[in-house]
């Protein structure tokens, strides 16, 4: 009897060692596999971001959607026409809607490229305060003119960052703007209009900087002018036109995410053109006088593409 209970009390006891080796196993088993996942998703981290460092390029767009309101502008057409005041009597007396987007590309560490498209079409209606003559048309007092001011334009740029680190970038370049501009005066009926269409490039100077603070928020400005001559704004040898443009933001932002920012912009948007062009058709001696003000406020995103 003593022996088989020893016998017994052997093999339950043999029985809880083993239960204890194999909790002891689970355990380490558990253990063992989540190091095993830890050490993969650390390996899958460490190769993305590898291939995007061996990639070299980096690709995002940006939206802008806000106001925009004239503080200045008028315009002639012909050199007996009348220098009218968009904001004094043509209704550009309040705010209009702004939009602007763009798609941007970083190659190496230095290399910049952007391509924006800037809408711009302004379409009023009011009731003339004196006579309005533009091309030769006559509009009497007290005529409903309905007015439309398309300018809307598309522009590449290419910029060098001069200064580049993990905060701070400044880059200069140029641009290419190409206007896309429709401006008429048409009479409430109908019956009498004039129309001024004109595609053509401007070359244009740009400077870009930004500086982000430790907590993620940044500042930013943005300059693309240029004044020039002749066939340098309409780029005809044939055409004498003074011409000017000045597009300049300040900005400042947040990092919402590793793929969004968010910003605040606010911009100054203006210039104009004083010649005649000889490619005007009809009853135009082809004088223009145009110079226009915006005063630019907007919400902006900036997306990583890839």
């Amino acid at each position: 009897m003593v022996g088989r209970e020893s016998m017994l009390n052997a093999m339950f006891g043999w029985r809880k060692t083993m239960g204890k080796w194999t909790t002891m196993i689970r355990a380490c088993a558990g253990i063992s596999a989540a190091a095993v996942m830890g050490l993969a998703a650390t390996a899958s981290a460490q190769d993305a971001a590898t291939e995007e460092s061996d990639r070299g390029y980096r690709v995002w767009t940006v939206a802008e959607l806000g106001f925009n309101s004239p503080v200045y502008h008028k315009i002639q057409f012909g050199r007996d026409g009348t220098y009218f005041d968009y904001v004094e009597e043509g209704g550009q007396d309040v705010l209009f809607p702004f939009m602007r987007l763009s798609v941007e590309a970083k190659f190496g560490e230095r290399h910049n490229v952007v391509f924006l498209y800037q809408p711009l079409d302004i379409q009023t209606q009011v009731l003339t305060e004196r006579e309005v003559v533009a091309d030769g048309a006559v509009f009497a007092e007290e005529t409903p003119l309905n007015l439309r001011y398309g300018f809307s334009f598309y522009r590449a740029s290419y910029m060098f960052d001069l200064i580049t680190s993990e905060r701070t970038e400044l880059g200069v370049g140029a641009s290419l703007q190409i206007r896309n501009a429709t401006i008429s005066f048409e009479s409430g009926d109908g019956t009498l209009r004039r129309v001024r269409r004109d595609v053509g490039p401007v070359p244009i100077l740009k400077v870009r900087g930004r500086h982000t603070l430790e907590n993620g928020v940044w500042f930013g400005a943005e300059i693309d002018g240029f004044y020039a001559p002749g066939q340098w704004v309409n780029g005809s040898t044939d055409t004498e036109v003074l011409g000017a443009i000045l597009d300049a933001s300040v900005r400042a932002g947040l990092e919402v995410t590793p793929e969004l920012d968010a910003f605040l912009n606010v911009r100054y948007l203006g210039g104009g053109a004083d010649g005649t062009s000889s490619n005007q058709d009809g009853p135009s001696d082809g004088y223009t006088r145009n110079w226009l003000n915006l005063v630019i406020v907007s919400l902006g995103f900036n997306y990583n593409l890839i």
